[in-house]
């Protein structure tokens, strides 16, 4: 028996973050492409593209650098503020799983 957890952040009741949100991120910080992440966390670009919107507007700070295609391509590349927001949601993922894991085994002795 396993138990698990999610954990968001919301902002006047709107979603702003979450283990999705944060799996794009770290994936177009991998690929350096907007269009990548999106393809390999299976989304739309569009989709990918309102995400990073909605959570630049609600969090005001900018978390991806874009350059626009041209001769060389365009790209995305993650900012010191997205790169430290990451850092401290999967702090408080961690903080989270200890605690909801130690409980568990409180209750169920698993």
């Amino acid at each position: 028996m396993d138990i698990k957890s999610k954990l968001w952040i919301e902002i006047d009741g709107e979603p702003v973050f979450g283990r999705g949100r944060s799996m794009l991120l770290k994936a177009i910080d991998r690929h350096g492409s907007i269009s990548r992440a999106a393809k390999e966390i299976n989304i739309s670009y569009r989709r990918a593209w309102s995400y990073i919107k909605a959570m630049e507007e609600r969090l005001g700070i900018k978390l991806v650098e874009r350059q626009s295609g041209g001769k060389d391509g365009g790209g995305a590349v993650l900012t010191q503020d997205a790169r430290d927001f990451l850092k401290k949601y999967e702090l408080m993922e961690e903080g989270i799983r200890d605690m909801v894991d130690k409980r568990f085994k409180g209750l169920f002795g698993k």
